[in-house]
């Protein structure tokens, strides 16, 4: 079985207060980014329905082309915990993400919205395979996205759990919608 990424999207009201929680229980700041992303679908399929996602994503320090395939009940819970494979090229450098918005833009892809945000990743020295996200997205505002890599979406999810409970965030409520529907349904209201 393949490494899958399992994750939740908070509000965060408070990100002061959130940093000091996680210093709080040993996790440590691993580097703060500016992510664009660019989102894609299918002119024949909508991928806002079928909630996949094709990206191309810049930074000052790389680039790449992501895809996660549809939601269902399976990988989308109740809970709102995403549990999906990845596929994901890194590009060679930052420069080439405008190579591959032209070759997704020709190959008749249709440009639905971009997303900017600022990312500070977190980990704990005990726990390399969780990370936990603070996402100021341009004209949304402030989440926290707890991801955890692993071969067993239930071990992970059991995971994932424990360090909201740990770190407070229990309480902040959960969003289901990825941040690309986010922007659209701002830019649409």
């Amino acid at each position: 079985m393949s490494v899958i990424e399992v994750e939740r999207k908070r509000e965060l009201g408070d990100v002061v207060a959130l940093r000091t929680r996680l210093a709080d229980t040993g996790f440590r700041e691993v580097g703060t980014s500016v992510e664009v992303d660019t989102y894609y679908s299918r002119p024949d399929v909508d991928f806002l329905a079928t909630v996949e996602c094709l990206r191309v994503r810049r930074s000052d320090e790389f680039a790449e082309i992501t895809y996660k395939p549809p939601s269902d009940a399976v990988t989308h819970s109740a809970a709102g915990v995403i549990a999906k494979p990845e596929t994901t090229v890194v590009l060679s450098s930052p420069s080439q993400a405008t190579a591959a918005d032209t070759l997704l833009d020709v190959l008749g892809m249709v440009a639905l919205c971009t997303v900017e945000k600022s990312r500070t990743s977190f980990r704990h020295p005990d726990h390399d395979d969780v990370t936990v996200a603070i996402d100021l997205v341009t004209g949304v505002g402030p989440f926290v996205e707890t991801e955890v890599m692993a071969h067993d979406p239930a071990v992970a999810t059991l995971l994932l759990d424990e360090v909201e409970r740990q770190l407070g965030l229990t309480a902040c409520p959960v969003v289901r919608l990825p941040y690309r529907d986010l922007i659209l349904h701002r830019t649409t209201a």
